[in-house]
């Protein structure tokens, strides 16, 4: 009851209107879609009875099922004016009593709120509101058609930008609300009339297969939250990595929620316009992660602790995390690991290459042609480069033969920029690049790649380009990935390695065609993009144990 208003809501099924099969008992995500509407009407703080009119006795039987009253009908009735009116009639009569405000509802928009429901029976606290109907916005330029002249003809005046058109809305039929003397036998709204708008979402209706398809994948989409950071000293891959996954999500919804001390990651991911939140200590993470609802939450923030995990998962969330070897990584719904190849003997840790995700700019580059000569040497090194391992390999390079143009990338972290300007800046063959954002033109143009043993080891393979892999610390020593088998030459930790053996090895690899060769053949049988099908795939199954076993 709203304002001693008492309220029927009246749910219609005509057969004659199903363009699907048994349309209204079909599962829609495991529920028959009659129970959809049903379900809406009930939970409404003002609803006081909700009754199905039918000429289906399959569906009277579901109706009731779900806690709705049934009007049986024969079939032979007239219009639709008239089918809400016996309804409402028939109801009131088991009822005794009279209702103020009946609310049609199309048991096609599974997708409405209880919220928008209550939102419109609220208007009619204003007493010159006859009806209220359901709309949402779909401002367009548009054309209509004379049917006497048979030609088309604008509805506007000028052709302008969506943005700059007048608003304009559509009826959904998910509502249309009534004060009970404007249902009649011919007609079902008044004159004065006010509008309810709908989100897009919440106008989507099962009225066939292919929306039947859309609606059914907002029912399954979940809300998902990445717990991410990125900075000059952790780097950028665990934020490029999720920024990857979420890209692909066509079907969820996702918010990043970022540490304010990270500066560089909130400026990546404001700089790619997705959605973020900002937070200062765990109390407010835990808000953050309260308010916003996810279903899944994502960590790429290297070693998770017990005590953090624990706490995720009491409040019910379903946990991703990825390359942590913390201690909280044992209480993963899902653990995956493509760097450290590490075999837990656990079920839920998947580890390896198949699980690694590669920025979106490598999934439309084509593998590098192998040419004789060697043209162009592409040095690259994650993160700040403690070591100075860019201007090391550098130096043992000019001191050989080759002469011919090296590149060099560096993250904004890296120390030693200006010094590497200053000391290199004369030589025409050396150009240095800081923080770069195509970095995949930058390897696509390499004949030969020289970086760490981390996730740009699998960057270069995607693109099949003879790599030396130098480890920076003993964490990447144990990225087996960066092997022999695999295509690549790794020369072990930097710190223990000679400038003899690399420059032999370097010089090696220059004039060594068929070695060359042979590397890019290794690494062009590897699938590295489908990453992200072979993540799903897995986080889809164990969701299903997850909610099974809840």
């Amino acid at each position: 009851m709203f304002n001693n208003n008492k309220i029927l809501v009246v749910i219609p099924v005509i057969k004659a209107s199903m363009e699907i099969p048994k349309m209204y008992s079909r599962l829609l995500k495991y529920k028959p879609l009659i129970s959809y509407s049903i379900e809406i009407a009930k939970s409404s703080q003002y609803v006081d009875d909700v009754v199905v009119t039918t000429d289906d006795s399959e569906i009277a039987l579901i109706s009731e099922k779900f806690g709705a009253s049934v009007i049986r009908r024969s079939g032979e009735e007239g219009s639709f004016d008239s089918v809400i009116y016996d309804a409402m009639v028939q109801k009131e009569k088991q009822a005794f009593d009279e209702y103020d405000i009946v609310i049609i509802m199309q048991p096609t928009s599974p997708l409405l709120k209880v919220e928008t429901l209550d939102a419109g029976i609220e208007k009619f606290e204003d007493f010159g509101i006859d009806s209220v109907i359901s709309v949402v916005e779909d401002s367009h330029l548009s054309w209509g058609y004379d049917e006497n002249n048979k030609r088309f003809f604008p509805n506007y005046i000028e052709r302008v930008t969506k943005q700059e058109l007048p608003k304009s809305f559509r009826e959904t039929g998910a509502i249309v609300a009534s004060r009970r003397g404007f249902i009649q036998e011919g007609s079902h709204i008044g004159t004065s009339i006010d509008l309810i708008q709908l989100s897009k979402e919440e106008s989507l209706i099962c009225d066939d297969f292919d929306n039947w398809a859309v609606v059914e994948n907002h029912l399954k989409k979940k809300r998902i939250a990445f717990v991410v950071n990125a900075s000059a000293e952790i780097g950028t891959r665990h934020i490029y990595n999720c920024i990857s996954l979420a890209s692909k999500l066509s079907t969820s919804e996702f918010t990043f929620i970022l540490d304010e001390h990270y500066e560089l990651g909130i400026k990546i991911i404001r700089d790619y316009g997705f959605d973020c939140k900002i937070y200062d200590g765990v109390k407010e993470l835990y808000a953050l992660l309260e308010e916003y609802g996810p279903q899944i939450v994502v960590n790429d923030i290297l070693d998770t602790s017990e005590e953090y995990m624990l706490d995720l998962k009491e409040k019910g969330y379903f946990v991703v995390n990825f390359d942590d070897l913390g201690v909280g990584a044992q209480h993963a719904d899902v653990l995956f690991d493509s760097l450290y190849e590490h075999d837990f003997g656990e079920a839920n840790v998947f580890i390896g290459y198949k699980y690694c995700m590669l920025k979106d700019e490598f999934y439309f580059q084509s593998p590098k042609v192998i040419t004789q000569d060697v043209n162009r040497v592409l040095i690259l090194f994650e993160g700040n480069d403690s070591n100075n391992l860019t201007q090391q390999i550098l130096d043992v390079i000019l001191s050989t033969t080759y002469d011919n143009k090296i590149d060099i990338v560096v993250d904004k972290g890296y120390e030693n920029t200006e010094e590497l300007v200053s000391r290199y800046e004369s030589n025409p063959l050396i150009q240095i690049y800081q923080n770069v954002n195509n970095i995949s033109e930058f390897m696509f143009k390499a004949d030969i790649i020289i970086t760490s043993a981390s996730r740009t080891m699998y960057d270069a393979c995607s693109l099949a380009i003879p790599t030396i892999c130098v480890c920076q610390n003993d964490v990447e020593m144990t990225h087996s990935f960066a092997s022999e088998n695999n295509g690549f030459i790794n020369m072990g930790l930097g710190d223990n390695l000679t400038k003899q053996d690399f420059a032999s090895q370097f010089v090696e690899l220059v004039n060594n065609y068929e070695l060359r060769m042979e590397m890019h053949d290794k690494m062009n049988h590897i699938d590295l993009k489908h990453g992200f099908e072979n993540i799903k795939s897995v986080v889809q199954e164990e969701y299903v144990k997850f909610e099974l076993n809840r």
